[in-house]
């Protein structure tokens, strides 16, 4: 079957930027080739390139919306959308003084959608960053970010809003799963570092050691979870993303590593690393209660998968004729 999400893409983009005015169109396109520019990934409110959902209209803005949702599942884009609302929610708890607001994200596009084969676009602000490269109609979804400050919000002792809990709560029953011996391996710091390691690079390292307990010394409860964790990430995609993305890693190896308490409400860290796929989560402010996880590829991110296939078949020689001159 036909994969859908490319042109799903190419017609949201292309509507995205015709709902724009010529000053915002200008400062969301950017050229293809520009590698400082789309090779971008910064979870943090500081300036990035594109133009912001703050400046724009009803209409422009639910085309940015609609050029999102191409690249999540829903379960994902009411993640994502819950993740912007806290934008105000923060903003209220510092007392205003930043002036954090939900309309501080920013939309780029790199090529043309209507014309080109190679094209990107960017969806980021804080907490939230999402990265999509389409070569010869194919979709290459990485890197995928989303954090959430705060990480819950309670009232009379229950959650409000707590748009990253699954990732939490699964790999806690995974951790809990794994039994002495499987914890004492998957355990790799008693404290849990300040960040997730791949931070913002724009090339995540493609191993991080230590790495943990592979999944081929778990139990079958644990390999099970461990196989519904990294399914939980992967289902931030759309149903054909998300399948293409489990065949390419069935059969290979996964490890899982915990840094940090095992108790809830302490900082906190764990990743889980396979054949090009890094998968981070931190929850490491003093409270618990600032959370970040991404979806990553080390080998494919920003389109590095898909350019090089596309490439590979663009220089690839053609037949010989007989009797033309070698």
């Amino acid at each position: 079957m036909e994969d859908p999400v490319p042109e799903q893409m190419r017609t949201a983009a292309a509507a995205f930027l015709a709902a724009l005015d010529e000053p915002a169109r200008h400062a969301a396109r950017h050229t293809f080739d520009d590698e400082p520019a789309r090779r971008w990934l910064e979870y943090r409110p500081r300036p990035r390139p594109g133009v912001t959902l703050a400046g724009l209209g009803v209409d422009a803005r639910k085309a940015a919306h609609r050029l999102l949702a191409t690249a999540l599942s829903p379960a994902a884009y009411a993640q994502a959308v819950t993740v912007m609302a806290l934008e105000e929610v923060l903003d209220r708890a510092e007392d205003w003084r930043r002036g954090r607001h939900s309309g501080d994200y920013w939309v780029a596009v790199f090529g043309d959608p209507a014309r080109d084969d190679d094209w990107a676009w960017r969806f980021e602000g804080h907490h939230l960053s999402v990265s999509m490269t389409v070569a010869d109609d194919r979709v290459s979804p990485a890197p995928v970010f989303l954090g959430a400050n705060p990480a819950t919000v309670r009232h009379a002792g229950r959650p409000v809003s707590r748009p990253l809990g699954p990732e939490e709560d699964l790999a806690r029953e995974l951790l809990d799963a794994l039994g002495p011996g499987g914890r004492s391996a998957a355990i790799i710091a008693d404290e849990a570092p300040a960040d997730i390691i791949s931070a913002t690079r724009a090339t995540a390292p493609d191993r991080l050691d230590p790495l943990g307990v592979p999944r081929g010394r778990l139990r079958p409860t644990g390999r099970a979870l461990l196989d519904r964790l990294v399914a939980l990430y992967l289902d931030r995609l759309p149903p054909e993303l998300a399948a293409r993305e489990a065949d390419r890693l069935d059969g290979g190896e996964l490890h899982f590593a915990w840094a940090g308490p095992v108790e809830p409400g302490r900082r906190h860290y764990y990743r889980v690393q396979g054949e090009d796929l890094l998968i981070e989560y931190d929850n490491t402010t003093d409270d618990g209660n600032h959370a970040h996880t991404v979806l990553r590829r080390p080998a494919g991110d920003f389109g590095a998968d898909v350019l090089a296939a596309h490439h590979a078949a663009a220089h690839r020689p053609g037949p010989v004729s007989p009797g033309a001159p070698r």
